[in-house]
């Protein structure tokens, strides 16, 4: 499950894309964030280990962000005979997650970070989800325009799939992009939905899926809340996404995880 590649417009896009989450030390892991910040972000050899084993356990892509700790530990792995695609968020800024200032986000030097990654094998770039649910829409455009000039196929990312799904059509020209990141797993944690019975689940889903976009799954663990086999097993049964994101915070956890999802 997810092993494959999606071909899209003339690039091709590995169903299976390894996140930064852990590797930037991500505030919404809790207390985790303190020892992610001490073993992976702050050591970039050790966070290229962990690169390195999903790579051995066949992860082709990964999401990268203009960050000089975590870009050094992929070219770290990159020595070390690590070939993937970069799917590039665009536009992270230092905005605290748990109570984002959106003004800030939008000050971002998004155009350095195009410029940057164009030098990587990098067919997609995505547009940073605090920049989207700004909903600073000349913006977004502006950003879009530019990953379609630089020759990278675009999308966007959100935080809240269901608040922002509604916007986007009477908002934004939906010929500029292709692809959609959203939070999604079994316990619609970290989505802006407060409950997930099954009703709500096919209004959600008939909702992204009338998008007409290429979906990608994060934070499908639900920041560690879910274990692994419980999330694979959910997205068993999950036919409108088409590409997932899933982060690892040690070596073990990428060995066990990704030969786990082979098994799906």
């Amino acid at each position: 499950m997810f092993f494959n590649d999606l071909e899209y417009g003339g690039k091709v896009i590995p169903q299976t894309i390894l996140g930064y989450g852990p590797f930037m030390a991500e505030l919404y892991y809790g207390h985790r964030s303190r020892i992610y910040l001490d073993d992976l972000y702050n050591n970039p050899q050790n966070t290229a280990e962990v690169i390195m084993e999903a790579y051995n356990r066949g992860v082709r892509a990964i999401n990268l962000v203009n960050d000089s700790n975590l870009l050094e530990a992929y070219d770290i792995a990159v020595s070390e005979g690590c070939r993937m695609k970069v799917i590039a968020t665009i536009g992270k800024s230092d905005v605290d997650y748990l109570n984002p200032n959106y003004g800030v986000a939008k000050e971002v030097d998004w155009d350095e970070d195009i410029e940057l990654f164009r030098g990587y094998d990098c067919p997609l770039m995505l547009v940073d989800e605090f920049i989207t649910d700004g909903y600073d829409w000349k913006l977004t455009s502006k950003i879009l325009n530019s990953i379609n000039d630089a020759g990278a196929l675009s999308g966007l990312s959100t935080a809240f799939p269901s608040k922002t799904s509604d916007l986007l059509a009477d908002n934004l020209d939906m010929d500029l992009f292709d692809f959609l990141m959203i939070p999604y797993n079994s316990l619609s944690y970290m989505m802006d939905i407060s409950a997930f019975n099954n009703s709500q689940r096919r209004e959600f889903i008939e909702k992204i899926g009338g998008l007409n976009k290429k979906i990608i799954a994060s934070r499908i663990l639900a920041a560690g809340v879910l274990n692994p086999k419980e999330a694979f097993t959910f997205f068993k049964n999950v036919d409108f996404v088409d590409v997932i994101c899933i982060g690892v915070a040690k070596v073990e956890e990428a060995k066990t995880d990704f030969d786990l999802l082979k098994q799906y």
